[in-house]
């Protein structure tokens, strides 16, 4: 009897664990639906991909948003990702994110990262307006042998062409 209790119980553990999952899911499920149904025009939503708008009407199963003055989209109840309240909305649209006075502020350039205050401004003349990549001109030689190495290489592409044409009739 203990024998087959035993070689039960991970079938016992297993059908518990899916039980416990699938109810959370259903919860996940209803409060999502409960929050869509709750929509009403006026309110900020954010789609399930990440766009921002205004509810203007709410239907059965479709919602109709503003996502531009003036610019309506017709949208699927599903697609609604998050109702958000209204100061949140009106943060993320307005980009109006509080910086934090405690947290260190990222230059927009890398002059305080080196060091050098004047940065590329002591330069003057020509050398101010053009950027060195690190290449140099090629010497005439090296441009005759590049043109030479070129046609070998098409030359050797052409006859491989014309041997796997041959081969092909060939087999046929």
């Amino acid at each position: 009897m203990s024998k087959s209790i035993v070689t039960l119980l991970p079938f016992i553990v297993l059908i518990g664990a899916m039980f416990l999952m699938t109810r959370s899911a259903k919860k996940k499920q209803q409060a999502a639906q409960q929050m869509r149904n709750e929509m009403q025009a006026g309110t900020g939503v954010r789609t399930i991909g990440g766009m921002y708008a205004t509810v203007k009407e709410v239907h059965e199963d479709t919602v109709l948003l503003e996502v531009a003055p003036g610019v309506h989209a017709i949208y699927a109840k599903n697609a609604i990702g998050a109702v958000l309240a209204d100061e949140e909305y009106n943060r993320i649209l307005d980009g109006a994110d509080p910086i934090h006075a405690d947290e260190p502020v990222v230059p927009d350039d890398a002059s305080s990262l080196t060091g050098d205050s004047a940065g590329a401004a002591t330069e003057t003349g020509d050398k101010a307006d053009k950027i060195d990549l690190g290449k140099t001109e090629a010497p005439a030689d090296a441009a005759d042998k590049a043109d030479t190495d070129a046609d070998e290489t098409a030359k050797a592409d052409t006859d491989a062409a014309q041997d796997d044409k041959k081969a092909g009739g060939e087999a046929k």
